[in-house]
């Protein structure tokens, strides 16, 4: 049960949370009653508001219509005078722009441009709008005559600017591919910047407005005279230079040419000069033939002139190549995409067909040069050939897109010297073979013959030459003819194209084939000689002199490819002439030799008959020995160690037979007069033999 005094306090606490709950909700009642008006006077603000913007409205929509209205006629009008503007505009232009386009572009093209810009818009516009008015024929002679004037500008601009490239830029570009050492790239500047970008502009006008396409033909003629000439001057600068250097040097880059060149001479292609040097190395060891003639005119003999044209056509060749690209470059700015084939194709025609002709003239000089069996002319087609099938990747690569005409040029080029050189080759071999038997063109010593010198001289030549020479053989398909079998994997699909393999085999077997006719004539021609010995003197210098030939060239390498005993063989056959030569001295050694004297009992007084004997045979010796010593003086045995060997081998024979008649009969009392019979001792016998094959002995 709750104590009185807790219930009081506790119903006091309520009566007040009760009073205070009260005052509370009459607040409540209060601000809701003040909320209401607000409201119901917003309501009525609001109300009058919209009452009065509709009023506004009502009024302002009228007037805003009406300014639209003014508006869109105020700029109606500014456009009709706008276009009457532009419009009376095109009645000025011939006016206006008649002083410019007579005075021409010169100097001033942007303004020319911008002058016929405007002559073409009137000609579109009174086309287009008044095409019987009189205007429209004025506008249009304008701009006729503006379009001559650009022609005119075109055609002048490239042709005061167009300047040849001079012979010493042209080595320069060629022998950059050829410089181990990186050097500044050699640029070709055709035409200054300046006036190439007036060039452009030009022709991209008459191709876009002016619907022009004769300024190309001008473009093809200027710069393939260009061409033209530029080749033309490296052949003469070449001509000119022989007299001199021998050799045109290559200066450097052109603001370093005035007097020190800094890169090394052009490159030159193998000729003729290598092989003659070689001979001349063998002349020094004794080794050159220089009596004995033959129906083939002497290597040596060869004019430096053709060293000088052979060398000047290979670098036109190159020339032509690099200044192709270089104009094609050039072409591609200026000529539209679609015209820039057919346009290159026309400008390097002139320079193309030039060299061409040549190539051909240096077909026919060959060809002639066989018939008179000047086979050193014809070796001029070899560095000619070579460097034409090196060049032709690079020649393909400029003339694509050319006519077929024009890329076939440099293949039948290739193809006739080709022929050529096979026909020389052949004939060559055929001249060895034939080469008649002249008692008079003989050498009276029995050294090399020329023929051998010169059909050596001619193979060492091929060295420098061999995938060509070999080419040349395959092309004509001289396979059959030297027995040599065709395998597929040695030829591709081109009847032309073989493996270098197949190429060097069938080279070895045509150079042991001129080496077989080389030997059958000489065995032929040493039966010239009356004397078994000189003739074996002869075929032993002509074997010991192409044998060395072979050794010191190399040749011997490539013969034996498909011969590998010729080294060999050629040293028997030396061999067999020097044991021929030493047959010749028996008919002195047989005097004295043991089997051929008499028998006799020392001490025992010799009878007439074994004196008689006796003072024969020495007299048989001594008679015999000054016969062959005074002839075989005059013989020459060319090569110092061969000499030697042969001299010391006959001496050794000689002098061992003959101590060995002295010993046994020098103090035997067959005469009264020995000194009479026995005339020379041992050493002097040797002396003797020493000097042959000695003129100056």
């Amino acid at each position: 049960m709750i104590p009185p005094q807790e219930a009081s306090a506790r119903r006091r606490e309520i009566e007040d949370k009760l009073k205070q709950e009260e005052e509370t909700l009459s607040f409540i009642r209060d601000s809701l009653e003040k909320s209401d008006q607000l409201t119901k006077n917003m309501v009525s603000i609001l109300s009058s508001f919209e009452s009065r913007l509709m009023k506004l409205e009502n009024s302002i929509i009228p007037v805003h219509k009406q300014t639209e209205n003014l508006q869109r006629l105020q700029e109606n009008v500014e456009k009709t005078l706008s276009c009457l503007d532009h419009v009376i505009s095109y009645y000025h232009v011939a006016t206006d722009t008649e002083k410019i386009i007579r005075e021409g572009p010169t100097g001033r093209l942007e303004e020319y441009l911008g002058s016929m810009a405007k002559i073409q818009k009137a000609v579109e516009y009174f086309q287009d709008n008044s095409p019987d008015s009189p205007e429209l024929n004025k506008v249009k002679l304008l701009f006729e005559r503006g379009k001559e004037s650009l022609e005119s500008e075109f055609r002048s601009l490239m042709t005061r600017h167009s300047k040849i490239v001079s012979p010493v830029l042209i080595l320069d570009l060629i022998s950059g591919d050829d410089e181990l050492e990186v050097q500044e790239d050699v640029a070709l500047e055709h035409l200054p910047e300046s006036v190439l970008q007036d060039v452009v502009r030009i022709s991209r006008w008459l191709v876009e407005y002016g619907r022009n396409q004769d300024f190309m033909n001008v473009y093809y003629q200027i710069r393939s005279s260009q061409l033209d000439r530029s080749i033309k001057g490296l052949k003469e600068h070449f001509r000119k230079s022989s007299s001199s250097s021998g050799v045109p040097y290559s200066p450097a880059i052109p603001n370093k040419r005035k007097d020190t060149p800094t890169k090394k001479p052009v490159k030159r292609p193998g000729t003729i000069r290598k092989a003659q040097n070689l001979l001349k190395q063998y002349s020094q060891h004794g080794l050159d033939g220089k009596k004995g003639g033959s129906n083939l005119i002497p290597l040596e003999g060869r004019d430096d002139m053709l060293d000088v044209e052979t060398d000047a056509y290979i670098h036109c060749v190159s020339a032509f190549v690099k200044l192709a690209q270089s104009e094609y470059q050039l072409l591609t700015d200026i000529i539209p995409e679609h015209h820039q084939k057919k346009t290159f194709d026309s400008l390097i025609q002139d320079a193309l067909d030039g060299l061409m002709i040549e190539g051909e003239n240096i077909v026919s000089a060959a060809r002639k040069a066989i018939i008179r069996h000047d086979f050193s002319t014809v070796l001029t087609v070899f560095p000619i050939l070579r460097h034409l099938k090196q060049t032709k990747p690079e020649f393909d690569q400029v003339l694509q897109g050319t006519a077929a005409s024009t890329k076939n040029k440099l293949p039948s080029l290739i193809t006739s010297m080709e022929t050529i050189g096979a026909k020389a080759l052949e004939d060559f071999a055929d001249n060895i073979k034939n080469d008649p038997d002249k008692e008079y063109n003989m050498p009276k010593d029995g050294t090399v013959h020329e023929l051998t010198s010169n059909a050596i001289l001619f193979l060492q030549q091929l060295l420098d030459f061999q995938e060509t020479a070999g080419a040349m053989l395959a092309s004509q398909v001289l396979g059959d003819t030297y027995n040599i079998p065709l395998d597929p994997r040695e030829t591709s699909s081109s009847a032309t194209s073989y493996s270098s393999e197949f190429s060097k085999r069938l080279l070895s077997t045509y150079i042991c084939k001129v080496l077989g006719n080389l030997q059958l004539n000489l065995l032929s021609k040493s039966k010239v000689y009356e004397d078994p010995a000189l003739s074996a003197i002869f075929l032993h210098n002509n074997y010991n002199y192409i044998l060395k030939s072979l050794e010191k060239s190399e040749l011997i390498q490539l013969v034996a490819v498909t011969q590998k005993t010729a080294e060999c063989s050629y040293r028997e056959h030396i061999q067999q002439q020097i044991q021929t030569y030493q047959r010749s001295w028996l008919k002195v050694t047989d005097y004295i030799a043991e089997k051929n004297l008499p028998v006799f009992q020392p001490g025992v007084k010799l009878r007439d008959k074994e004196r008689q004997m006796i003072k024969e045979r020495f007299k048989g010796f001594n008679d015999g020995l000054e016969e062959l010593c005074k002839i075989q003086k005059a013989w020459a045995i060319p090569d110092t160690e061969q000499r030697d060997k042969i001299r010391q081998a006959q001496k050794n024979i000689v002098k061992e037979a003959y101590r060995a008649f002295l010993h046994r009969y020098g103090s035997v009392p067959f005469t009264k007069n020995p000194e009479k019979y026995i005339k020379y001792r041992v050493e002097q016998v040797g002396d003797m033999i020493d000097r042959l094959f000695d003129t100056s002995a």
